[in-house]
């Protein structure tokens, strides 16, 4: 006989607050503990006719749950070794001061206008595409353009200003 689709809610309830102690005891961590426990529900969840004719459906809550731990530890023991053998990545560069100033000048535009800039010029879209996504047409796309390069001359010329002093 099948029993109501609030058992699983009821189970849930009764099983994760059992079974996450547990599975952070074994994992070492609260995150992937909770990971992993959520993950199996949501595989009994996708199974519940089967896993509630089980014999005891913790127990296969807790399998899933359990095996999800030892791969996640099995990749992240991977990870480890293959970053000790390469070593630290190298760090990036630091912006150059150009770099810095065209950042602080386009924080400084309107939103539609950064987005427009954004777009087009750091993303490589062409100025139908710009308008399409952006819900506008293409001659409005097209004076955001001229207004935000306008701005960013008059901003960046004042970035340079400053500098110089």
């Amino acid at each position: 006989m099948d029993r109501p689709a609030l058992d699983f809610d009821e189970f849930y309830g009764v099983s994760s607050r059992r079974l996450l102690p547990a599975l952070v005891l074994a994992t070492g961590d609260l995150q992937d503990a909770q990971d992993c426990l959520q993950e199996a529900f949501a595989r009994a969840a996708a199974r519940w006719r089967t896993v509630r004719s089980c014999d005891n459906p913790e127990a296969w809550v807790r399998r899933v749950a359990m095996n999800l731990a030892v791969d996640g530890h099995r990749r992240r023991r991977v990870r480890r070794r293959i970053a000790e053998q390469e070593g630290p990545p190298a760090p990036a560069p630091a912006p150059g001061e150009a770099a810095v100033d065209v950042v602080r000048a386009v924080a400084q535009l309107s939103s539609e206008q950064r987005q427009v800039v954004v777009l087009h010029h750091l993303l490589d879209l062409p100025v139908a595409e710009v308008a399409r996504e952006l819900g506008r047409s293409e001659n409005t796309v097209k004076t955001q353009l001229v207004r935000a390069r306008a701005r960013l001359v008059d901003l960046l010329s004042l970035a340079e200003q400053e500098q110089a002093r």
